[in-house]
């Protein structure tokens, strides 16, 4: 299973474009439990198809849930780290993170 090195360098604008989709975490643990949350069910996906202009846009590839995902979050003075075991698709990732996190976040590393 990839595991993907994530930072957020400025949690506190590590948030999306739009509130009803994006993090309200604050520290490591609750944006690791946001995450895992985005990867093994289905609500951000669903919440973000309602607000598409054309429902039918979103492709089943998008919907994409990974029962197994863990997401392990370490704080660290001024930035959060995630480490994320999933087998998700790289795209789908990038795609949740954005919605979660706008610009705020950086992939580090993939093992």
């Amino acid at each position: 299973m990839p595991r993907y090195y994530i930072t957020l360098p400025d949690p506190a604008r590590a948030r999306g474009g739009d509130p009803m989709l994006s993090f309200s975490a604050l520290g490591a643990e609750a944006f690791a439990e946001q995450l895992q949350a985005a990867l093994t069910g289905t609500g951000l996906f669903e919440r973000w198809k309602a607000r598409l202009a054309d429902p039918d846009e979103a492709t089943a590839a998008m919907a994409a849930t990974d029962p197994a995902a863990r997401v392990k979050g370490i704080q660290h003075e001024a930035h959060v780290d995630l480490e994320v075991d999933t087998t998700i698709p790289s795209q789908v990732l990038r795609q949740r993170l954005s919605l979660l996190a706008g610009n705020g976040w950086q992939l580090r590393d993939v093992t």
